[in-house]
């Protein structure tokens, strides 16, 4: 209730008019004004040991450097993309410990994100602020996102519901994209590629900054004849029930902008936009094709009306859109809009600790055509197509000497599902000069997507919310040759929500347990730069039926990824190992996803000042290999970028 009476007699559209003054998302402008050159892999640089500690805004919602969180984080920036030459979000997220991406047949196709053994639509996505996902799947479409437009993401393992509220039973990724921070004057970019299944891409871009004000704009382009998507079985069915043995393609053409300024009065406004348009084809009996939009809007305005309290206002707005297509035909479509609001204010307590309250509010609203006449299919009796949340949170950060205390916790009342408190507790201890030992404990709940709930003949308007429960362990080390990482840990997750193969229907789990250890490492030895990390996990369905004991579908129990990479004057090279262990793609543990071990192979060389050509050789030993059931993935094949880059 008392959500309720803080939002009570607040009008949504003074709301929205208030927002109009607000500029760019806190977390970027949060960023804007604190980070520090440099990147850690989880607490270990993918760049250079010796490059500076990074700082973070994810885990926290506040700046804090990595090595002084006690949350488990990845920090990969731009100089590692391109460094390691990362032609998709998935290529980059496949490095962090913990994380598994499963995708449906290649480029734009259908990619999925399991962070710590929980569900794919656990992870909460954001782009510079802004909350990406989609209300009816309840997944981020990362297969859309551009990456060259990227600037860094910071991947935050663990539940983040006490900051974020749903969906962060996970944890939570957040993607910035190019801002012109720290570029002199005025500055052109571009680069061009073409490789394997004629895939071709470009990008054209301008930014730079000056003493008060940053800005990036840039246009990027894809395409791909991409190869076929889904194998059909003995019966010529396969799983996506039909055979259609050609190539299935993708295009895509994105615009991204980004602008910040900072008044003579200390006052901050940002501004960024990110709009991405594409075309897909797959297999399938009910549609083979897809357009698509993915929109991104985030404006937020921060300034001190006093030393010790900086505040922060943001609207974020993110639609995704899409027109499903049969042989050309119209069959449906589905559309989602998604607007949120942000007031947070961070006071620097006596001791220079520090003090976190907030306020968040969001409105998702849901329209979608299933019988080809275009009316909002999930309007009617018993059905719900929009829906608001309102959280408040607090949060403390403490530093006494050797000592690190966290505690968070939030309410959110959400107008389906009501009221429900979720809370996080860390206490971490530096010893031995070189090390932090930790503990943490947390709270997480998800709401239902609107598909869950109403998809025609599929949805389950009785699902529960699911609730998690999480304790973690961690262990960390800092050295002048190098960082490193351990950390284990447990989730325990109730009414976890699965497709039920019996009614052909989303249903709740019971009980889930899911029990996982990472490990990463990196240093730079003789010149070579060296980064690794290895996973345990054991995902595990323990409600009784059937399948009690099974393991959860398409979760690997061992992973592992190795990255070498080492500069020769002008030229450059490296290379990478990803080994995954077998799998399970369905709740009864009855098919089996072979293990695999995939070797690439990247080289560049500098032609001129501001003139890189850049080669990948990619899956080297042509490993065939599924981490969807049916589902392609690409053979050996091989890309050549021209990069100009002014420095």
């Amino acid at each position: 209730m008392f959500i309720n009476r803080l939002f009570t007699g607040v009008p949504v559209r003074a709301v929205l008019l208030c927002a109009a003054f607000v500029a760019g998302p806190a977390a970027a402008q949060t960023a804007a004004q604190t980070s520090a050159q440099g990147s850690n892999f989880d607490s270990t640089s993918t760049a250079s040991a010796a490059r500076l500690d990074d700082i973070q805004v994810t885990a926290t919602r506040t700046p804090q450097r990595v090595s002084n969180t006690l949350a488990a984080t990845t920090v990969i920036d731009r100089d590692d993309i391109e460094r390691l030459q990362a032609r998709s979000v998935r290529d980059l997220l496949r490095r962090t410990p913990g994380l598994t991406v499963t995708n449906n047949g290649g480029p734009g196709k259908s990619t999925s994100i399991f962070l710590r053994g929980t569900e794919s639509d656990h992870t909460l996505v954001l782009v510079d602020g802004v909350e990406y996902r989609s209300a009816t799947a309840g997944q981020a479409a990362i297969e859309d996102l551009p990456v060259e437009q990227i600037e860094r993401i910071e991947i935050v393992r663990g539940p983040r519901s006490s900051l974020y509220g749903s969906d962060a039973i996970g944890g939570v990724i957040q993607i910035f994209t190019r801002n012109g921070r720290g570029v002199s004057g005025t500055r052109p970019y571009f680069q061009i590629g073409a490789g394997s299944d004629s895939t071709y891409e470009g990008q054209v871009g301008l930014s730079g900054s000056d003493d008060n004000s940053h800005y990036n704009l840039s246009v990027s382009g894809q395409r791909t004849d991409g190869f076929d998507a889904c194998t059909a079985d003995a019966a010529g069915t396969g799983g996506c029930f039909t055979d259609e043995p050609d190539d299935d393609g993708y295009d895509r053409v994105s615009v991204a902008f980004n602008y910040g300024h900072i008044f003579d009065n200390g006052v901050a406004w940002e501004l960024n936009f990110l709009r991405a348009e594409s075309s897909v084809d797959f297999d399938g009996t009910a549609q083979n094709s897809s357009d698509a939009i993915q929109q991104i809007i985030g404006t937020s305005l921060s300034w001190r009306p006093i030393e010790t309290w900086r505040t922060k206002l943001a609207y974020g707005n993110s639609r995704d859109d899409s027109d499903n297509f049969l042989d050309g035909q119209y069959v449906t479509a589905f559309e989602t809009q998604r607007h949120q609001l942000s007031w947070q204010n961070d006071i620097t307590l006596p001791n220079d600790d520090l003090f976190t309250l907030g306020l968040d509010y969001k409105h998702e609203s849901v329209d979608g055509d299933n019988n080809g006449d275009r009316r909002n299919d999930f309007g009617g009796a018993g059905r719900e197509d929009s829906r608001d949340n309102k959280g408040v949170f607090v949060q403390y950060l403490g530093d006494w000497g050797r000592h690190h205390v966290q505690l968070s916790g939030r309410g959110d009342d959400n107008e389906q599902f009501g009221e429900h408190a979720t809370g996080s507790a860390a206490y971490g201890i530096d010893f031995a000069e070189n090390y932090t030992a930790s503990i943490s404990y947390g709270t997480a709940f998800k709401a239902p997507t609107f598909n869950e709930l109403y998809f025609p003949n599929y949805g389950n308007p009785e699902l529960d919310p699911e609730e998690s429960d999480s304790v973690e362990v961690g262990l960390d080390g800092d050295h002048g040759w190098g960082r490193w990482s351990l950390h284990a840990y447990q989730t325990e997750i109730d009414d976890l929500i699965a497709y039920d193969s019996a009614t052909f229907a989303p249903a709740n789990i019971e009980d889930t347990r899911i029990r996982g250890v990472e490990a990463s490492a990196g240093t730079v030895l003789a010149d070579w730069q060296l980064n690794a990390q290895f996973t345990w996990l054991k995902a595990e369905n323990r409600t009784s039926g059937p399948n009690k004991g099974n393991d959860l579908p398409r979760r690997p129990s061992h992973s592992a990824q190795f990255d070498v990479d080492r500069a020769f004057g002008r030229y450059s090279a490296g290379a990478s190992l990803t080994i995954a262990d077998s799998s399970y793609d369905d709740a009864a543990n009855d098919n089996e996803l072979d293990s695999y071990q995939l070797v690439d192979l990247r080289a560049s060389m500098q032609v001129a000042r501001d003139w890189l050509v850049q080669a990948t050789l990619n899956n080297v030993f042509d490993e065939e290999y599924q981490t969807a059931r049916f589902y392609n993935q690409a053979d050996r094949n091989v890309f050549f970028t021209l990069r100009y880059q002014p420095q």
